[in-house]
């Protein structure tokens, strides 16, 4: 696997803007318009793919009663050729590293969700940090849908990277924690009834929302008549590291062989971006 930098064209200026930076380190997401507008065919023809040839983290996220099809999947852009090509070739690791104020720009992991019309399940409000063996002040996810959204938009709690505990893991489906320290962690809250902060916005195809992997974050069913296909990228930037998690972590990435406070290794993890 490469070892450096893909080069890639010059990031077009209105992509990413004083504002946004400021906006997505104090809030910890903001709504990037257009980043992947000249990649949402590759990225469709992508997911087809992925939904016909599964990965082995395929997942079809419903119970039993529960209307439509949620599939989601996840690390499979060494064998999906769009993927790979739209993470190397598109301005994507260059904004990530103007918005995470970061010199170099590594690759965790892609992610695919797909909501078909008249899925009731809604995504579970939860953070992804405690999922992952990651964690640093720099670290972001793009989640670009390929369909307009506007009730199946991603919903982000504003400021929530900045909590002093982390949001309780669990599965999504049998809602249990996911770790065995459950006390170690916050109950999941509910942003509606308590009033947080929630940002969602009405998105075009191409339109993306850049949050901290410790953003609280969940998604309404997809109750309408149209397909909802969202692409997500997560990234980390120069201080980012390895941590032990009290069991598998989601992705696992088996046989990985890092050990704690070391940076994710190259060849599995590679750099996309750098100054």
């Amino acid at each position: 696997m490469p070892q450096s930098a893909t080069p890639h064209s010059p990031t077009p200026d209105f992509l990413v803007s004083p504002s946004d930076i400021e906006t997505f380190q104090r809030d910890g997401v903001v709504l990037i318009r257009g980043l992947f507008a000249g990649y949402v065919d590759q990225l469709a023809a992508g997911i087809e793919t992925n939904m016909s040839q599964p990965g082995p983290y395929a997942a079809e996220n419903l119970k039993e009663g529960e209307g439509g099809r949620f599939f989601d999947d996840y690390c499979n852009w060494q064998r999906i050729g769009e993927f790979e090509q739209v993470i190397r070739q598109s301005p994507l690791g260059e904004v990530a590293a103007d918005l995470m104020c970061s010199q170099g720009v590594q690759l965790f992991h892609d992610h695919v969700l797909v909501k078909e019309p008249g899925t009731s399940k809604p995504t579970p409000w939860h953070q992804d940090s405690p999922y992952y063996f990651v964690e640093g002040q720099q670290t972001i996810s793009f989640w670009s849908p390929l369909d307009p959204v506007r009730e199946a938009s991603l919903r982000c709690v504003a400021g929530s990277h900045t909590w002093p505990r982390a949001v309780l893991p669990t599965r999504w489906l049998s809602e249990q924690s996911f770790y065995p320290d459950e006390a170690n962690y916050m109950p999941i809250p509910d942003p509606d009834a308590e009033g947080m902060d929630i940002r969602e916005w009405e998105m075009a195809p191409g339109d993306a929302v850049a949050f901290d992997f410790r953003i609280l974050h969940g998604a309404r069913g997809n109750l309408t008549g149209n397909r909802r296909r969202a692409f997500s990228v997560r990234l980390v930037g120069d201080d980012a590291h390895y941590v032990d998690r009290p069991g598998p972590t989601s992705p696992p990435f088996p046989g990985h062989g890092m050990q704690a406070g070391q940076k994710l290794r190259q060849d599995w993890f590679p750099t996309i971006f750098q100054r």
